[in-house]
């Protein structure tokens, strides 16, 4: 039944040029195939075994749903207990849904926050840096409103095991689950994962070619960070089927039933014979030719993965791969559930091949219009020195602008390159498709009403408006001494206004009338207003030992206040 499998498999790896894959095939509840293919490396090519271990990516939400399970099994959870309940200090935009968001949502994806991913993907943070950076991203929908995928989110969840069990996420997956199984060949990071004697090494595209690419981290670990081998994996496929492990109930029935219900409408297939895709809790609840599927993929920088089961007929498939993008394992996961079930083959292989064909030949297009909507001959409104600087957001951290030979350079959480002139104030990231990069991100540099550029404005969460990096404060504004000099009383239309320095050396500004209002550093001499959006103030210093005057910016008007003259003492 299985020996013309081999010849797809060779087949489809040709054709969307895959080094290596491991497969694994589960009949009647039992492993039926257990296979490598191909090579774990092009650069040392060695050969995929079955107990090559290879990236998960998102198969690990299955782990981190079914961990969870086994705490609502012990009563020391609730799907629906709030997730503040036992995280205290997490924290959303909305305050509503930080309040209401339960366990549940965060495993069907349906918190209202969009990926957001760029806060995770440059693999710089830790999971408490990551999990204070959610109050300051912008969600797009309302809680519970819609499906909206989120590795952030199992990052909190993994969190939630780890608070209740008192345990690492690595240590009570390991204990709960791995090691009951009987998984071998496994770990929890990119570094185990370069360490371990069998293991695959990703490989990327570029158009139609492929480049081995560097290993990349996840660090939302509970969101796609373990590795396995197939011999490993299709133990997990079989022990999803019915939670049992040697006929002993490990994870418990109505704990998987949770796991496998339809909850959040995902999308609608092209092809009929898959038709609608919900999610349930860390697994994909669909159909395949009118018989129920659960399943989960996986896609990370050189990786893609797929993992399959029809419940039914107690039948599974798992296809692990070293080469991104993979829309290639379905044609494999499809062929073994038409021949499991008896059904005549679809021609999955030559309907997706054109696909691949066609995306390829796409790329060239769109790589061409992006060059033609470019206004060409315009220039930087401001000269480059004027765009040096910091920039931040409260989530995204920061980035340094540099100036770099006869143009711009950035700096952002490991990433350091030059920036490419697109036309007027907007620069471009380069085009890296073969690494885990932001690119092709356009960085749009605004400028205040006077004329100073304030921020820089990023795509890096396309469900939401440009990210807003604002410039961090630089200059006399940050020197105790020039703070020093400002202090004292200024005259605008018969009034004084008080500067005073406090005991830390920060300005505050009062006018009568009026509370007090704290003076923020922005740049230059400049100085924003504590909670009053769009007015600062700037001193002038005619010279190193004086400041003579003080300006007001408003957004009306911008007004002088000379200093009032010290009285000579007598």
């Amino acid at each position: 039944m299985w020996s013309e499998l081999d010849s797809l498999v060779e087949a489809s790896m040709q054709e969307w040029k895959v080094p290596g894959l491991a497969l694994a095939v589960i009949q009647d509840g039992e492993i039926a195939v257990l296979k490598g293919y191909g090579v774990r490396d092009t650069d040392t090519g060695l050969p995929v075994t079955i107990d090559t271990q290879f990236l998960l990516c998102s198969i690990t939400k299955s782990f981190t749903a079914a961990g969870l399970g086994l705490l609502v099994d012990e009563r020391k959870l609730d799907w629906a207990r709030p997730v503040r309940d036992v995280i205290p200090e997490f924290r959303l935009h909305d305050p509503v849904a930080t309040e209401r968001l339960t366990v549940r949502d965060l495993l069907c994806h349906h918190s209202g926050l969009p990926r957001h991913d760029w806060i995770h993907m440059p693999g710089d943070l830790s999971n408490a840096q990551m999990l204070a950076a959610l109050r300051h991203l912008a969600p797009n929908k309302d809680l519970r409103d819609t499906f909206q995928y989120s590795n952030l989110g199992y990052l909190v969840a993994g969190m939630i095991t780890e608070r209740i069990s008192g345990q690492s996420y690595q240590d009570f997956t390991t204990e709960r689950l791995m090691k009951p199984l009987g998984f071998r060949h496994f770990g929890f990071s990119i570094e185990a994962l370069g360490a371990a004697e069998d293991a695959a090494r990703p490989h990327a595209m570029d158009g139609d070619e492929r480049y081995r690419t560097p290993l990349s981290p996840i660090r939302a670990t509970p969101a796609g960070g373990i590795n396995a081998s197939v011999s490993d994996l299709a133990k997990w496929a079989r022990f999803l089927l019915d939670g049992k492990v040697d006929g002993r109930q490990l994870l418990s029935a109505q704990a998987l039933r949770e796991m496998t219900t339809p909850r959040v409408h995902m999308g609608r297939s092209e092809f009929p014979e898959i038709g609608d895709s919900h999610y349930g809790l860390g697994l994909f609840c669909e159909q395949y030719r009118g018989e129920r599927t659960i399943a989960h993929s996986g896609s990370w920088a050189g990786w893609s993965t797929l993992m399959t089961m029809q419940p039914q007929r107690r039948a599974g498939v798992v296809v692990l791969t070293n080469r991104a993008p993979g829309g290639f394992t379905a044609i494999l996961t499809y062929a073994v559930l038409d021949r499991i079930c008896g059904r005549t083959p679809i021609d999955w292989f030559g309907r997706l091949a054109a696909r691949r064909k066609q995306a390829v030949e796409q790329l060239g297009l769109d790589k061409n219009i992006k060059a033609e909507v470019r206004r060409s001959g315009t220039r930087p409104s401001h000269a480059l020195e004027d765009y040096v600087g910091g920039y931040e957001h409260p989530a995204y951290g920061r980035i340094h602008i540099e100036q770099a030979a006869d143009g711009l350079a950035w700096r952002w959480r490991g990433f350091e390159e030059p920036l490419e002139h697109r036309h007027y104030d907007v620069f471009i990231t380069p085009d890296r498709p073969t690494v885990m990069h932001p690119s092709n991100r356009t960085l749009t540099f605004r400028y205040d009403r006077q004329g100073r550029i304030d921020r820089v404005e990023v795509p890096l969460e396309e469900m939401v408006d440009d990210i807003v990096f604002r410039r961090v404060a630089a200059g006399d504004a940050l020197d105790p001494a020039f703070r020093r000099l400002c202090a004292g009383d200024y005259l605008h239309s018969g009034r004084v206004i008080e500067i005073r320095l406090d005991a830390k050396g920060e300005l505050s500004m009062t006018i009568p009338g009026q509370p007090t209002y704290r003076l923020l550093p922005a740049d230059g001499r400049s100085f924003n207003v504590d909670t009053l959006e769009g007015y600062g103030v700037e001193f002038r210093r005619p010279s190193p030992d004086a400041v003579d005057a003080m300006i007001f910016h408003e957004p009306r008007t911008t007004a002088l206040a000379p200093r009032v003259a010290k009285a000579a003492k007598t």
